[in-house]
């Protein structure tokens, strides 16, 4: 808000001294508190142009712009910065448009309704998500919600590899339950197999309907009845789970329908048509190492199988006959070569690349007591997304795995997500939140609100800490646009929690009602309502509650 209008005012600063402009300076929040509310370039930039030393040009242009009312003082630093101070007064008139605004504060059109399909999570369908799929979801349901409420259109999707090796093994190991429960003794479970207490539950659900009939049925059917049982079990196993996590999904896509409408061999197809396959060892190869992998892949092994890359070019080629802008992929640390084959693959089909990204999030460690948690599906030492929920709740999860930067590690510990202090960082904004809803209640109860509030006596937010709340809050715009530019919604997490702190901290300072200064109180009130509200902004848009009472 702020930002603009002084950009707008140096424009017509330059056209008033008849000079020439280019408009590709910035005006930004200075890192260094002393050099005032916003700092520009606009000097440096256009000087040359003009055939003018930087430090000049800032002269002119200061001594135009101070004769304005909305700034306390200008100053030049270095070369040719040009910082400003500005008057009290810009900042009560854009805190009445933050309170004007409501909930739709920070909202915008700067997408510009751009298509974004974002997939994440895209975990195997072979048993329950765990931490790992929670990181994912915590991420991309953020993201998806600050892009949707700045303008962007981005679509959710999870990928089901229901099909392939992974399946051959969860049928196996539901059978070798069901001949358990049968009264068959298993000498050994394989090492292969899953291991898990949720393959007993799927059976002994299975036996409950079908009993030992599927015993009598060819082997063949009977392994297809146990996947799809196991694989319909565990996909609502999975959609349970993740609305308890507050992620939901526009669509689910299938390995299992790609394959049944043709869409591998589609894929394989055009490869070939492009003269990018040939055969070698009685094994269909692609030649990605003429797209900049580092070596050929097998796409038909020798038994006439597609290898796990063909499925996922056809699934990343429909993404592009979709019709959308951007295709992020947001995938495990682990992922990097196979990234590098699958965009070979998409340049050798004539794809845009550059629509193409991929964020890859790092490793989790549960740290219970300082020491790791070890996990793994196939022996059965899971940490569920459900144990986590019922350990730490939906809203302490959620907040620590967006709380760092996606290519960061992450530490979890479960005792600070569980503190009910200020220590645990989502309990702390929380509680910001909380707390306002509180005072608020203990005005009205003295009879001191908002309805006789006239705006003007908001010239008595004059203690610094108020002007840099109201400073914090008019962030949040270009807080948002750098997290969906840069991918990165850890940062509204930052945010969210400096401005609970700078609430906090003057709510220790000063005293918010008082019925002897009413006017004063109001002007507080109206304050803390704002604060209140976009805090409530920033924590749905992270998927995290706002409780009025803690």
């Amino acid at each position: 808000m702020i930002k603009t209008k002084i950009f707008a005012d140096i424009v017509a600063c330059l056209k008033k001294l008849d000079l020439k402009y280019n408009d590709n300076f910035t005006v930004e929040i200075p890192n260094v508190k002393e050099h005032g509310d916003f700092s520009t370039n606009a000097a440096l930039i256009n000087a040359k142009l003009n055939n003018l030393k930087p430090h000049d040009l800032a002269l002119k242009i200061k001594e135009i712009m101070q004769k304005g009312k909305n700034y306390k003082s200008i100053d030049i630093a270095g070369p040719g910065f040009i910082n400003f101070k500005m008057a009290n007064s810009v900042f009560h008139r854009n805190l009445i448009q933050i309170v004007n605004d409501k909930n739709n504060y920070g909202s915008s059109n700067y997408g510009k309704r751009q298509k974004i399909l974002l997939e994440f999570i895209s975990a195997n369908p072979t048993g329950p998500l765990n931490v790992v799929s929670a990181r994912a979801g915590a991420y991309g349901d953020s993201l998806a919600r600050i892009m949707n409420y700045i303008g962007f259109d981005a679509f959710k999707e999870f990928y089901v590899n229901d099909a392939g090796n992974q399946v051959d093994i969860l049928g196996e190991s539901m059978e070798l339950r069901y001949r358990e429960l049968h009264g068959e003794r298993l000498d050994e479970f394989p090492e292969e197999a899953y291991h898990g207490e949720y393959i007993k539950d799927l059976a002994a659900q299975l036996s409950v309907i079908d009993g030992s009939k599927l015993f009598h049925i060819a082997e063949k059917d009977r392994l297809e009845r146990m996947q799809n049982f196991a694989l319909e079990a565990i996909h609502n196993m999975q959609v349970i789970s993740l609305n308890g996590f507050d992620v939901q999904f526009d669509n689910w896509m299938s390995e299992k329908k790609l394959r049944a409408e043709g869409m591998l061999e589609e894929a394989l197809s055009y490869l070939a048509e492009a003269n990018c396959t040939y055969e070698k060892d009685d094994a269909v190869w692609f030649c990605s190492s003429q797209f900049g992998d580092e070596k050929d892949r097998v796409l038909i092994k020798t038994d006439g199988n597609p290898t796990y890359l063909v499925p996922d070019i056809a699934y990343h080629l429909t993404k592009y006959q979709r019709g959308f802008d951007v295709l992020i992929d947001v995938l495990g640390p682990d992922h990097h070569g196979h990234v590098s084959k699958l965009k070979a693959a998409m340049l050798a089909l004539e794809m845009d690349i550059s629509k193409l990204e991929v964020v890859y999030l790092q490793h989790i460690n549960l740290i219970q007591d300082g020491e790791a948690v070890k996990m793994s599906k196939r022996a059965g030492k899971i940490v569920t997304l459900d144990d986590l929920i019922d350990e730490v709740g939906k809203d302490a999860a959620r907040y620590f795995f967006v709380n760092r930067k996606p290519n960061a590690h992450l530490d979890f510990d479960l005792k600070l997500a569980k503190k009910k202090s200020s220590e645990n960082p989502v309990y702390y904004c929380q509680y910001a939140h909380a707390r306002i809803a509180s005072i608020l209640k203990k005005a009205k109860k003295e009879k001191i609100t908002l309805k006789d509030f006239n705006t003007k006596n908001l010239k008595r937010l004059d203690k610094e800490i108020e002007l840099s709340i109201i400073k914090k809050m008019l962030e949040l715009p270009t807080i948002l646009n750098a997290c969906a530019d840069h991918r990165e919604p850890h940062r509204l997490a930052v945010y969210v929690h400096e401005l609970a702190g700078l609430f906090h901290r003057y709510y220790g300072k000063y005293t918010i009602v008082d019925a002897k200064h009413k006017e004063l109180s109001q002007s507080r009130l109206y304050l803390i309502s704002a604060i209140m509200n976009v805090l409530a902004i920033t924590l749905n848009l992270l998927g995290i509650s706002a409780p009025e009472k803690m």
